[in-house]
C-alpha cells in the first residue's frame, strides 16, 4: 500500500517479541516504521519470513532496516570513534558480513532501504583510512545493489560537506542518506538545515528527532522531545518539502518506557500540524 506524502512513522525495535513491538507502533497512531537492528535470531530466513507475515497482518509498512553491531557504544565522542560502524579496523570485516545478513533479512521483508552509521569518516580525504572506508562501504553498496536495495547513510558524525564528498567518492547510484537533523547537533558536526540542502537530492529517509548542542569537549549533546531542541522542526520539514522530499517522517525518541510513548504521541501531533501547513503551500 502506498504511503501518503510525508507519512509519519516511528523507529521500531524488534526485540524478542515482535508482536509487542508492532503493537507499540500502532499504539502511537502510526502505520509506518523504520526497524532498528534486528536480533540475530530473526536474521534466519525462516524467522524473517515469519516476521514478514506478522508485519503484513499488522498493516504496518516497513520503510528501512538499520544495521547495528555488537560492541557499538555511544557514551561519548571518543567512544563512538573507536566502536561505531565500519570505521574501526579490527571489526570491519565481521561487520560487513553482519551487514550483508541484515540486508538479506530486509530483502525477505521486502524492504528496499538498508541504513547504517558508517562511523567517523576522516575529514581528510587523502588519509589512507578514508580510502579504505570508501572501498569497504562501496563494496557493501554493490552487494545491496544486487539485492535491489539502497544504502542509506545515517547522518551525524560528519559535516554536510564531508558527507557530500564521501557520497561522491563512493560513486554508487544506490547510496542515499537517512537524514537525522538532531544527530548533527548532538555530535556538534554542524547546523542541520544547511547540511540538508547540501545533500538534499540523496535523501531517502529522515528522522524526526530533536537535540541540544554539546556543552563539554568530547561529550555528546542531549536528545530532547521533538520541538524542544535546536533543530527548528517546522523549518526542517519545510526545507524537506522545498527539496522535493515526500517520504516518511520517522519519529525517533531515544528513551524507554511510558514517557517515550507520550513523547512520540506529542511528536506525531506536532508533525501532523506542521505537515498540514507545509503540504498546503506545496
Amino acid at each position: 500500500m502506498a504511503l501518503e506524502p510525508m507519512a509519519i512513522g516511528v523507529m521500531l525495535g524488534v526485540g524478542e517479541a515482535p508482536e509487542e513491538s508492532l503493537k507499540k507502533v500502532l499504539d502511537v497512531g502510526v502505520t509506518c516504521a523504520q526497524m532498528g537492528r534486528p536480533p540475530d535470531a530473526w536474521l534466519k530466513p525462516a524467522k524473517a519470513a515469519e516476521l514478514k507475515k506478522m508485519v503484513k497482518k499488522s498493516g504496518i509498512t516497513l520503510t528501512t532496516v538499520f544495521c547495528g553491531f555488537d560492541g557499538e557504544r555511544y557514551d561519548d565522542i571518543p567512544t563512538v570513534q573507536q566502536t561505531v560502524g565500519f570505521v574501526p579496523k579490527a571489526t570491519r570485516a565481521a561487520r560487513v558480513e553482519k551487514a550483508r545478513q541484515i540486508a538479506d533479512f530486509a530483502k525477505i521483508l521486502g524492504v528496499k532501504n538498508v541504513a547504517a552509521h558508517v562511523g567517523f569518516v576522516p575529514e581528510d580525504h587523502t588519509d589512507p583510512d578514508y580510502k579504505a572506508i570508501v572501498t569497504t562501504v562501496g563494496a557493501f553498496a554493490d552487494y545491496l545493489k544486487k539485492n535491489g536495495q539502497n544504502l542509506c547513510l545515517e547522518t551525524g558524525q560528519e559535516t554536510g560537506e564531508c558527507l557530500l564528498r564521501f557520497i561522491k567518492d563512493l560513486g554508487r547510484s544506490n547510496v542515499k542518506v537517512n537524514f537525522d537533523p538532531a544527530n548533527m547537533i548532538l555530535y556538534g558536526s554542524g547546523e542541520p538545515i544547511p547540511a540538508l540542502k547540501l545533500v538534499g537530492k540523496y535523501v531517502a529517509g529522515v528522522h524526526a528527532k530533536d537535540g541540544i548542542w554539546p556543552t563539554e569537549k568530547d561529550k555528546l549533546g542531549t536528545e530532547v522531545p521533538l520541538g524542544k531542541g535546536k533543530v527548528n522542526i517546522p523549518r526542517f520539514v519545510q526545507t524537506l518539502a522545498d527539496i522535493g522530499y515526500r517520504g516518511p517522517l520517522t519519529i525517533e525518541r531515544e528513551i524507554t518506557g511510558d514517557q517515550q510513548k507520550k513523547d512520540i504521541v506529542k511528536a506525531r501531533k506536532l508533525l501532523e500540524r506542521i505537515r498540514a501547513k507545509v503540504l498546503t503551500k506545496a
